[in-house]
């Protein structure tokens, strides 16, 4: 479930209520834990969050995290331990006992087959169809994986250990675990590993067939998992990025000074691999919002507020006093670069960092493909009422049409029965079938003819709008109705602060969640994803203050959607003017 990146939709805070609620249902679903254990992992006071995200096949879950870590997600109002929880209460649920080798395929999204459980001297766990249950691997009782039995345990031993045995539902080293801290799994005592090789009963060719051994779940995924066989458990968990801030060793270090890594950081990177002498003069701010942020790395955020530094103006100058850029105020109150040095030790002995996995998969997220803005068309649909006139050329109620074909239809019609006015050929007669369909009922007995344009202007308005909107690479969707604008609108808020909000994203394939995230780094401003209040299934993202200038700069020139399709640019701060 959790193989490929996820999108989170919010995450905030549980309510005491809802803390209540979550501890009796711990209760109710793992009845092996006492009170003091349900009370140790969903704390009383300490901090506990509810994450609410949707998986890559689109199912809804939701993530309590505590401490940091993912503790338990439910997925159709059933609840879930992570692997997290269960290195903390191994004996909550039965555990079945697999290969190591199989962990790789688990890994990439496959479920667990029969001809992959070792058999210990006491026999399989007794379980029944749909319990939870626990995967751990040959000489070390951790659970790496979590999932649901598809059959009960004498259903099992009937079908001679063959076929599929569970439908495993998250795992050590998916994505749901690396929202944690990443940690490795423990090692618990296990019963005699020698015994246990004694007693397991397979076919000596399942031995040496144990490499190619199939799962289900590799084809529908559309991807084999490639992990070598030589890397340790604690190896895999390792970023991949370089000179990143590695999260496992950043334990004795403040968030400040990780912060103030991460802002020298991507500023090496912006002036190495972004800026050139021929953008100079810089803007300071053009050259936080455009180039420092997009130089962070993935999964991490960058906060000067958080730094040392707190302000940019304060970080830059400490920049200069190393003699690697400098600033100057060319105009009043406003710095900008205007000299680098790009044969600075610093600079030069830079590593720019290599994208890591997760930058380059698509999340509610993603950026594997650029966005392309998507092919939108006019159309008409044919009502009831002007069925008559174009039955004759095929269609019928309900009929979608662009305006050339719906031109060449009424020219076609008014040719093929001699309606065009033999004295005048720029005129043409009305029949009664162009009588219902296109005049007013004053108009019946008094309106005998009209010119060509008079005619298609008419029969066009007659007619229901309707749009089709086509995605690069998918079937094209037909709507009737006009295509609602994205619309940008500013709000009052108290002591006279404006917020702006923007809506009707999804419309033209835009992630609002994503939407909101990018405009909080390059806006340097709070925001916030809530329902589109008249609108079912739709979303609206508020920005702190008015942003409407970064909007049309993302929307128009970045995602390079047309004008026509965006109202509320005009609501942008005027220049030389402070709000």
């Amino acid at each position: 479930m959790f193989a490929k990146a996820f999108r989170v939709k919010s995450n905030t805070a549980i309510k005491g209520s809802d803390r209540r609620k979550l501890r009796a249902d711990v209760t109710a679903a793992f009845p092996t834990l006492g009170a003091d254990q349900v009370s140790e992992l969903v704390p009383g006071k300490e901090e506990l969050n509810v994450v609410k995200l949707y998986a890559h096949k689109g199912d809804a879950v939701t993530v309590y995290v505590s401490g940091g870590n993912p503790i338990l997600f439910e997925l159709e109002k059933n609840l879930y331990p992570t692997v997290y929880t269960l290195w903390s209460y191994p004996d909550l649920l039965p555990i079945f006992t697999t290969w190591p080798l199989v962990l790789e395929k688990l890994v990439g999204g496959a479920d667990l087959m029969l001809p992959g459980l070792v058999v210990p001297p006491s026999g399989l766990p007794q379980v029944e169809k749909g319990d939870l249950c626990a995967i751990a691997l040959v000489g070390n009782r951790a659970p790496v994986a979590i999932g649901v039995a598809v059959m009960s345990t004498a259903e099992m031993l009937t079908s001679g250990l063959k076929g599929r045995g569970f439908s495993v539902r998250h795992t050590y080293q998916d994505h749901l675990w690396k929202s944690g801290d990443k940690s490795s799994p423990p090692v618990l005592d296990s019963p005699d590993l020698s015994e246990e090789k004694d007693s397991v009963q397979v076919d000596p060719p399942l031995q040496d067939d144990m490499r190619g051994l199939q799962l289900k779940g590799e084809e529908e995924n559309g991807e084999f998992p490639q992990l070598s066989r030589e890397k340790s458990l604690s190896e895999t968990s390792e970023d991949t990025g370089v000179k990143t801030l590695n999260q496992d060793s950043t334990g004795n270090r403040t968030i400040q000074e990780q912060m103030d890594e991460l802002l020298e950081q991507c500023f090496l990177h912006a002036l190495k691999s972004q800026v050139k002498k021929a953008d100079l003069p810089l803007l300071t701010s053009t050259f936080l919002g455009s180039h420092m942020f997009s130089c962070c790395p993935e999964g991490q955020q960058l906060d000067i507020k958080k730094s040392s530094y707190k302000k940019l103006s304060k970080f830059l100058q400490h920049m200069q006093q190393e003699h690697i850029i400098q600033v100057k105020e060319l105009s009043k109150g406003v710095e900008s670069i205007v000299a680098v040095d790009w044969k600075h030790p610093r600079i030069t002995s830079f590593v720019i960092p290599e994208p890591s996995l997760t930058s380059q998969t698509i999340q509610e997220g993603s950026r594997e493909q650029p966005y392309h803005p998507p092919d939108i068309k006019s159309l008409y649909c044919v009502p009831a009422n002007m069925t008559l006139l174009f039955q004759e050329s095929g269609h019928k109620k309900g009929s979608f049409l662009e305006s050339s074909e719906v031109r060449a239809i009424i020219i076609n019609y008014a040719k093929k029965n001699d309606l065009v006015d033999a004295d005048n050929k720029n005129l043409v007669k009305l029949d009664p079938i162009l009588c219902d369909c296109i005049l007013e009922k004053n108009e019946q007995h008094t309106v005998l003819k009209l010119p060509w344009e008079h005619l298609l202007t008419r029969c066009l308005e007659k007619l229901q709008p309707a749009y089709q909107v086509t995605f690069p690479g998918q079937e094209p969707i037909v709507k009737k109705g006009k295509i609602c604008p994205i619309d940008i609108t500013l709000a009052q808020r108290a002591s006279n602060k404006k917020v702006t909000m923007v809506r009707n994203l999804e419309a033209y394939g835009l992630d609002p969640c994503l939407v909101a995230t990018i405009l909080q780094q390059r806006c340097q401003a709070s925001t916030t994803v809530t329902p589109a209040p008249g609108a079912k299934d739709s979303l609206q993202v508020q920005i702190q203050g008015n942003q409407v200038h970064h909007l049309g700069r993302l929307l128009l020139d970045e995602y390079q959607l047309p004008r026509k399709y965006i109202q509320g640019l005009e609501k942008a701060p005027k220049p030389g003017k402070k709000k």
